[in-house]
């Protein structure tokens, strides 16, 4: 018979492996199952990802965020995406509409979002739990009937409980862990029915509670109303489907080698860079790089005055996670070397020890020759999915559709395949100029 501090080691071992870490700050009863992790990359070459959700999906941030990250960053997946969010939506009312509105398009990868309204803003019920079980269980199943695979995204975490849901009742903590009891009821459906799995909820509790606890209630997270997040939880969500969809976030590595003949240059992974140019070797230091894979621009075109998105890039260690354009340079004979990117662009100056360990372009020089090209993308990945809510929400509802839905759905998308092959041509290479200058001082 096992020793009593045995046993209680091998308790505790077990809840380790099943439950999440209680992050600090957050209270102790808190407790999750332990979330699944991807094993590699999900996204096939070609893929056709459905982004699927309530209202939190139809405000079209953290779904722009994906969309524009993949034709970005790594257009040689060649992954089309459709954002498929509706206002005040649960899981079931998704399930009715999926042969309709999403299944023909033939989709092969489907992220949902669900379990917000599900929960009807009230403490946990039973009922309400499996009702949401049985409906993710049936959209999965749906979609694997259908040929596509599935990421089951969790419902996030409320600031505040809010006032136009008439039925609300209980605490913003008792509808907070009711959120959780919904959240583990989707890990569980991701287990079951061997979908992959995006924790929502987990990182917005974490990121909450430390930012409440540094900057007080005002901070919300979860947006202005306390449910539908602003640019920053909207980077929180966009990071967790980035993360489940198997992303490293490598976008490429140059690497430059200073000898006493010159300057080696390498590159790889979406990267060329070149020392010639029209036939011309390049001046000592000088070269071109061709960008195939280019990085996420954390504040782009029409949301530069919008601080949060860099705050929620911060809170998620996004450059760190998806957007690595590495730099490593070698022997410099100084112990400082400074970089500019883009003829006539901003310098800055780096040891030799950080260059030869690598820097990330993208986290150093966020404003760079790349940006132009991102907010081209970043445009019309917005002016689509901007139609497909009117094509699903009012085209598809319309009196026409009624009458003959085929015809409808020919017709519109003529305005999609439009705004897709916009979207497209703004997908291309990007060229820029780096110069690396060994400083030696005495």
């Amino acid at each position: 018979m096992p020793r009593p501090c045995l046993l209680l080691s091998l308790l505790l071992l077990t809840a380790c492996a099943v439950h999440e870490p209680v992050p600090t700050g957050v209270p102790e009863h808190y407790v999750g199952l332990k979330a699944p992790r991807p094993d590699g990359l999900q996204l096939r070459p070609g893929d056709r990802l459905a982004i699927c959700g309530d209202s939190i999906t139809e405000q079209k941030m953290y779904s722009r965020v994906i969309e524009a990250y993949l034709a970005a960053a790594r257009p040689d997946l060649g992954v089309s995406c459709r954002q498929y969010g509706w206002s005040g939506e649960q899981a079931g009312g998704f399930a009715r509409r999926m042969q309709n509105d999403v299944l023909r398009f033939r989709p092969t990868v489907a992220t949902t979002c669900y379990g917000m309204n599900d929960f009807r803003y009230v403490p946990y019920q039973a009922d309400l739990g499996e009702a949401y079980r049985a409906n993710l269980k049936q959209i999965v199943r749906t979609f694997r009937a259908a040929g596509a695979r599935t990421i089951v995204g969790s419902p996030g975490t409320i600031h505040s409980v809010p006032h136009w849901v008439k039925g609300a009742r209980g605490t913003w903590e008792d509808l907070n862990l009711s959120l959780l009891r919904f959240r583990d009821i989707a890990v569980e459906v991701a287990e079951d029915e061997e979908a992959g799995f995006a924790d929502v909820y987990w990182p917005m509790l974490t990121h909450g509670h430390r930012m409440r606890a540094l900057h007080g209630d005002a901070f919300k997270l979860e947006g202005a109303d306390g449910v539908h997040p602003g640019w920053a939880g909207h980077m929180v969500m966009a990071a967790a489907f980035l993360d489940a969809l198997g992303l490293d976030g490598d976008l490429g590595t140059i690497e430059a080698e200073f000898t006493p003949a010159g300057v080696n240059v390498t590159s790889r992974d979406g990267q060329r860079a070149l020392r010639v140019r029209d036939g011309q070797v390049l001046p000592a230091g000088v070269m071109r790089v061709i960008h195939e894979r280019i990085p996420f621009a954390i504040e782009p075109g029409d949301v530069r005055s919008d601080a949060a998105m860099a705050a929620g890039a911060a809170l998620t260690d996004f450059h760190a996670r998806f957007n690595r354009l590495t730099l490593r340079v070698t022997g410099l004979k100084g112990s400082v070397g400074r970089v500019t990117w883009g003829a006539g662009g901003k310098s800055k100056e780096f040891t030799a020890a950080a260059l030869a360990s690598g820097i990330n372009l993208a986290a150093e020089f966020p404003d760079n020759p790349t940006t132009p090209v991102f907010n081209s993308i970043w445009k019309a990945v917005g002016e689509k999915q901007a139609y497909e809510t009117k094509q699903i929400k009012t085209l598809f509802r319309s009196k026409e559709a009624k009458a003959d839905m085929e015809k409808v759905v020919r017709e519109s998308q003529v305005e999609f395949e439009r705004l897709d092959a916009a979207l497209r041509s703004a997908v291309g290479n990007c060229e820029s100029e780096l110069l690396i200058e060994d400083l030696v001082r005495r």
